[in-house]
């Protein structure tokens, strides 16, 4: 089976996408009936893609199309360049790492787009007006055109089908992100500055959903009230977006500056030193599809304290502390953390749901049946010697 895997996006920083594109690919490579895997994206994230997947294997191609970074134009790629490229690749199916206009007419063969979450619907915030707007119909338009649906989690299947009628909802299946234990070596600290104090940890995006500015408000009662070190620092490891600039004023009207530190762009192997050296990992998200760094964390063996949301508890099970959001968040989220500097770390934990085999396995069954109901798919009607010419340049 050959399969093109779309990983076009906006995104010039590694993402959770960009991540989920990666960790696709290394799954699938690891069945054996899987021909060829074609790996599709921008030229800003072409490095990304390659570096994430970091393996060798004949049967994958990363390709990189010239498609210029606005949204419009990538919008208008997925929708009249994709199709063409699906067959001078002679794809059996298609993936999309995230929803995008899907021109199904043109595509000649099956089509399953990866759900991760519905935050045009959820949580405008995250894209601001009108933009929200423009968001929700791709969003619709996607879901209605796909032949199948990949939801990232339970939580995100049952969204998805309260939100969506009976006909695109039973398109739906779930199969997870594959989180499994990082393959890097462990780096150095990223933190430029006090090296050696305790640090917090939070592996966030600027977004609302995230909820960072709870983390700050109670970073700061937690210095108040003396419950931490004072050289304690609260470490925001995540890609600048639509809350940066509000995080940005909390921190300088708070005067919190010196126990903040925001980093952006750092390598794995940092990131999984800043896993292993952490007091408490945090993740305080209003909302979630999946919760990359909480699955992460678990795996690196990192205390954790997470806001009480499904997704979450469908991660941790009784390995993180929870708290509730609402009234007295602030107050219950600095007990969590308090109650969890006190235990002793428990070091990794395993999570056989997220192997690579298994998803892989759930992925390729899901492309057999697409590919039964279809028939003899016309995109792989005629075989030439140019496979590896693709629109742009490889």
């Amino acid at each position: 089976m050959k399969l093109v895997l779309v990983a076009v996006s906006a995104n010039s920083q590694l993402s959770g996408v960009t991540q989920h594109a990666a960790n696709v690919a290394r799954c699938l490579l690891m069945h054996s009936d899987v021909e060829a895997v074609h790996a599709i994206a921008a030229p800003w994230e072409h490095h990304l893609l390659r570096d994430a997947i970091a393996m060798e294997d004949p049967r994958l191609h990363i390709h990189c199309v010239h498609v210029d970074r606005s949204s419009l134009a990538r919008n208008l790629w997925y929708y009249f360049d994709l199709p063409s490229i699906a067959q001078q690749l002679r794809a059996d199916v298609v993936q999309l790492s995230h929803p995008a206009p899907l021109n199904r007419g043109k595509l000649r063969c099956p089509a399953v787009v990866t759900v991760h979450d519905l935050y045009p619907w959820d949580i405008p915030e995250n894209f601001g007006f009108p933009k929200v707007f423009l968001k929700r119909q791709i969003l619709r338009q996607c879901l209605r055109a796909a032949d199948a649906l990949a939801c990232v989690s339970d939580a995100t299947l049952e969204r998805l089908r309260k939100r969506e009628s009976a006909e695109t909802s039973s398109k739906a299946v779930r199969i997870c992100n594959c989180v499994e234990q990082s393959r890097v070596r462990v780096g150095r600290s990223p933190l430029m500055r006090s090296q050696n104090a305790p640090f917090l940890l939070c592996v966030a995006q600027h977004r609302r959903n995230k909820n960072i500015i709870l983390a700050l408000r109670t970073l700061r009662r937690l210095l108040r009230e003396k419950a931490v070190h004072p050289e304690t620092l609260l470490v925001i490891v995540g890609i600048p977006g639509p809350e940066t600039a509000i995080i940005h004023r909390f921190i300088e009207e708070t005067q919190i500056g010196n126990s903040v530190l925001l980093v952006s762009g750092i390598s794995e192997a940092e990131l999984q030193w800043c896993y292993r050296n952490c007091e408490v990992l945090l993740a305080p998200s209003l909302m979630a599809g999946f919760g990359w760094a909480v699955a992460e964390g678990l795996l690196a063996g990192s205390r954790i304290v997470c806001s009480d949301i499904a997704p979450f508890r469908e991660l941790g099970g009784d390995n993180c502390r929870y708290f509730a959001l609402g009234e007295k968040e602030e107050e219950a989220f600095a007990g969590a953390i308090r109650a969890t500097l006190k235990e002793h770390r428990r070091g990794p934990v395993a999570l056989p749901q997220f192997s690579g085999k298994l998803i892989a396995g759930e992925y390729m069954a899901l492309y057999r049946r697409l590919s039964e109901r279809a028939g003899p798919l016309a995109c792989a009607a005629e075989r030439s010697n140019e496979e590896q010419q693709i629109v742009g340049a490889r």
